[in-house]
């Protein structure tokens, strides 16, 4: 069994525009928030052609999250701690899958798909879900509420307007009068096979999810003006750039470049870009915690429980496919 939910995010924008904004934020977003040992760090981007979506993009990653972990969590799980994300990118359509490096039990298992709507295609999983009962959550990008240390009032939709697009500032009820309008719909599967923790912990991993999401959505639209004039190739570049800027980050070795560094030529490589990764996020949910005023014996090992790094996310294997549909085979 696993926790189905289908999420759906609108956004100021049109499905064209936001294939290069989607790049853009993931890309930034990635480099901001790795540092030296920490972070993310690209092994594999390179182009893949799939027999029923085409050519496309096949990408993996690692986010490193050892220091992220409380201070009981470190003592047991291994030193160099990551989250492994593979991605396919046939945009409008995306798979994205995650795995913990010690939690073989668990995954999590993402399709995307955009239209440019407001959320009203109640049919657009019919293939992929069909017959299977899940909910649907609506996510506001304005109006929702987001984790207090995540706020900037900057990347805030109702106090934020583009100068290159005239849109921000939205209202109660946006979504019904906005024009462009899209949406982002995201089939999320989460599974833990751990008897006694399954169902609490797909529950928290789901309220992450939802957080990522907002959050995420919230800076592509927050940093429009950063990117809307970018051509594709440009936006490449600027992937590629920021790819190596943030591995070299995360290294051992000092980074010989940042993000302020990089320059943007009028052309680049071909072939899609990356799928989308993940915001990091640190907090282990309260159940999940080794509470400091239990007395134990001293001969009684510590129970190892499920880490806050789950924000992160999640990375997928193949064995843990959720749905055994042709769409979902994953290549080979």
């Amino acid at each position: 069994m696993m926790l189905l939910k289908e999420y759906r995010i609108c956004m100021p924008l049109t499905v064209e525009e936001y294939r290069i904004g989607q790049l853009y934020m993931i890309s930034k977003h990635s480099h901001e928030q790795s540092e030296r040992g920490e972070g993310v760090e690209v092994m594999q981007n390179e182009p893949y052609e799939d027999p029923v979506h085409g050519q496309g993009q096949l990408t993996e990653k690692r986010v490193y999250l050892n220091s992220k972990l409380p201070s009981w969590a470190r003592a047991v799980v291994p030193k160099i701690f990551y989250v492994t994300e593979k991605a396919w990118n046939y945009y409008p359509y995306t798979i994205t899958e995650y795995t913990c490096s010690f939690l073989p039990k668990f995954s999590i298992h993402i399709e995307t798909k955009y239209e440019d709507n407001k959320g009203s295609n109640d049919n657009i999983f019919e293939r992929e879900a069909k017959d299977t009962e899940r909910e649907i959550c609506f996510i506001d990008i304005a109006y929702d509420e987001i984790p207090e240390r995540y706020y900037k009032e900057s990347e805030d939709p109702k106090n934020f307007v583009s100068e290159k697009t005239g849109r921000g500032l939205l209202k109660e009820g946006w979504r019904e009068s906005q024009e462009p309008i899209m949406c982002s719909y995201k089939l999320v599967a989460v599974k833990f096979e751990v008897w006694g923790l399954q169902s609490r912990v797909e529950q928290f991993v789901h309220k992450v999810v939802r957080d990522v999401l907002l959050i995420g959505h919230r800076q592509a639209f927050g940093w429009v003006d950063e990117w809307y004039d970018m051509t594709m190739d440009e936006v490449r570049e600027f992937e590629r750039t920021t790819q190596e800027a943030t591995n070299r980050k995360i290294g051992t070795f000092p980074p010989a470049i940042s993000i302020s560094d990089i320059t943007l030529p009028s052309h680049s490589h071909g072939g899609h870009s990356s799928a989308p990764s993940t915001p990091l996020t640190t907090d282990a949910p309260e159940f999940l915690s080794v509470p400091k005023d239990r007395p134990r014996k001293k001969s009684a090992p510590e129970t190892l429980t499920l880490p806050d790094p789950l924000q992160m996310c999640l990375n997928t294997q193949p064995g843990a496919m959720l749905y055994n549909k042709p769409s979902l085979a994953k290549p080979e």
